[in-house]
């Protein structure tokens, strides 16, 4: 986000939609020599712990006389509504634009005094483009609901006066925490994530510990899991909970399993996990194309379930449930990263993908034909079924429960990645059978930008206008190009239509892009994210999204046994 300043007389004007201004500054930019060209301000969040959160960069040009004056520090204006006591710490990196960041110079005095934070310091301005690089630390035990809003921003120069900057307009910052960060328990990268919510209010986050690099499978990968009981605040350390070490003799890095996808069984209070295994292979291969028609873990990709009886706490060991819903002759089949659902009926549905030659060649999505589809079980995962393809060349789907009962199935469309004439955005289908046919969605391949990327969709109840209303909750980077701008957005009418109104940026930094999404109360949404090799965990009110929508609030989609 970018505000351009134009200097006149006697005031300053910040363009940005509209106009402020401010009168009867203390000090004229002219007669220092001083122009204020920009301020930058990113839509990221703030993380616990960490002291470079930037919140503004600000470029002041500096020509004649002006370098002879010094910035003795700053003064930033928080709105009422700013939690500044989380704020641990603040410093200014100063320099010229054309030098590194890196070799600029700190000014990190820091002290509060109600909603105003001051950094005191010294620092020379330089003929050209001086460039500030406003960081702050929050603390960690900061909660996960505050903010932080920068309202004004003032330079005080050396002779006492002050050069205001307007603030407004910058984003709400929200914070965010780092559930995985890479190097931690000597894992290299952490990817894929899924979420759900128990009936006990516990987060369970399940995602690849990638110990020797970011490639995927296959590779020395386990499933990891992180348990949080007070709604995300904060998480235990991580438990590998699914890996096949030593299966046949072989190393870890030939006995990967990834692409973990979680479903919680409200009737049962059953969590279940998805993933991929194959075992053998090459770690210089990767099992897209190295796992083959056939049955056994030896030619073929298994798909894996573990389960847990007690919130988390203690795991079984994998199955292979491969036979049961694979064709021998399909290259492969495993799940869709991510969340399955349990129906109102108790059926339970895990998002899947087959890649299969038949007849239809890939376009660009890989050797031979995927389509996404549904794993179900109707007997509490006694046995397992598997429905037709929705759409050819599909990935990495997520699923759910429309008001009718009937599945929404929401794609990676691999059509995205060479442009074959659709336009670019998530496929979608509705299933009324479980999957044996599919009818194209409305929204499909334009309600919903993506750069070629996973996603996630959950769906909830709420009260709306007096009626109970379905509402689903999308995300991703919200790019056609790039994985950048991680978005969470609402559809009140089932996925027909995506209004900007109901939508909240989130993260606009480039990173893996993945997401997943559940809801960690009745009035709040959970996300975990990925980054760059991390993964960073946010919530966000429901009334943030949905704005003045909801009427009477939510209502949660769980379904517990009736109590005798």
């Amino acid at each position: 986000m970018k505000f351009k300043l134009i200097i006149v007389p006697a005031m300053v004007l910040l363009i940005s939609g509209g106009c402020k201004i401010w009168r009867n500054t203390t000090a004229d930019p002219r007669r220092y020599g001083l122009s204020v060209v920009s301020i930058e301000s990113r839509a990221a969040p703030l993380l616990r712990g960490s002291s470079e959160n930037t919140i503004v960069t600000i470029r002041i040009y500096v020509r004649g006389d002006g370098s002879s004056r010094a910035i003795k520090g700053v003064l930033l204006d928080f709105a009422e509504t700013s939690d500044v006591a989380d704020i641990s710490g603040m410093k200014i990196l100063c320099g010229l634009s054309t030098v590194p960041v890196s070799q600029h110079s700190i000014v990190s005095g820091f002290s509060v005094k109600k909603n105003e934070v001051k950094v005191s310091g010294n620092y020379s301005l330089h003929n050209g483009e001086n460039l500030f690089t406003v960081n702050v630390g929050i603390s960690p035990e900061a909660d996960l609901n505050d903010r932080l809003r920068l309202e004004h921003l003032r330079f005080i120069l050396d002779d006492g006066s002050l050069l205001p900057v307007e603030g407004a307009n910058a984003p709400e910052f929200r914070f965010a925490t780092v559930v995985r960060a890479p190097g931690q328990d000597n894992c290299n990268t952490y990817r894929i994530p899924g979420l759900i919510t128990t009936n006990e209010g516990t987060l369970i986050a399940v995602y690849d510990a990638r110990f020797n690099s970011s490639k995927d499978l296959q590779e020395d990968i386990n499933i990891g899991m992180s348990r949080s009981t007070d709604g995300g605040e904060n998480w235990e350390p991580m438990r590998i909970i699914m890996n096949m070490d030593g299966y046949g003799g072989r190393p870890r890095n030939e006995n990967g399993t990834g692409d973990p996808c979680v479903l919680y069984d409200y009737f049962t209070n059953t969590i279940w996990v998805a993933a991929l295994w194959l075992s053998g292979s090459s770690p210089d291969q990767t099992v897209w194309w190295a796992s083959k028609p056939g049955m056994s873990p030896e030619e073929t990709g298994q798909f894996l379930l573990i389960k847990s009886t007690d919130d988390g706490l203690s795991w079984s060991k994998p199955e292979s449930i491969t036979s049961q819903i694979k064709d021998p002759a399909w290259q492969l089949l495993f799940n869709g990263p991510g969340r399955g659902i349990t129906m109102k009926d108790g059926t339970l549905v895990f998002p899947a993908q087959f890649k299969a030659d038949i007849g239809e060649k890939a376009l660009d999505g890989g050797q031979y034909t995927c389509h996404s589809t549904l794993v179900w079980s109707k007997d509490e995962g006694k046995s397992w079924h598997i429905g037709t393809g929705a759409k050819s060349n599909t990935t990495e789907a997520q699923v759910v429960e429309l008001a009718d009962e009937s599945l929404m199935l929401n794609m990676r469309d691999d059509r995205n990645r060479k442009d074959k004439g659709e336009t670019n955005g998530r496929a979608v289908a509705v299933t009324r059978d479980l999957g044996k046919s599919w009818s194209v969605h409305q929204s499909s391949n334009h309600a919903l930008p993506e750069p070629n990327c996973m996603a996630s969709l959950i769906a909830a109840d709420f009260k709306i206008s007096g009626s109970v209303k379905r509402v689903l909750f999308f995300s991703n980077p919200d790019s056609r190009t790039t994985r950048s701008h991680m978005t969470i957005k609402a559809s009140l009418d089932e996925g027909m239509t995506w209004p900007k109104e109901y939508q909240v940026l989130l993260d606009q930094d480039d990173g893996y892009g993945y997401s997943c999404l559940t809801l960690i109360d009745d009035e709040t949404v959970g996300i975990l994210y990925e980054g760059v090799k991390e993964l960073y965990f946010q919530k966000i009110p429901i009334k943030d999204i949905l704005k003045g929508s909801i009427g009477e609030g939510a209502l949660m989609t769980r379904h517990k046994k009736e109590e005798n």
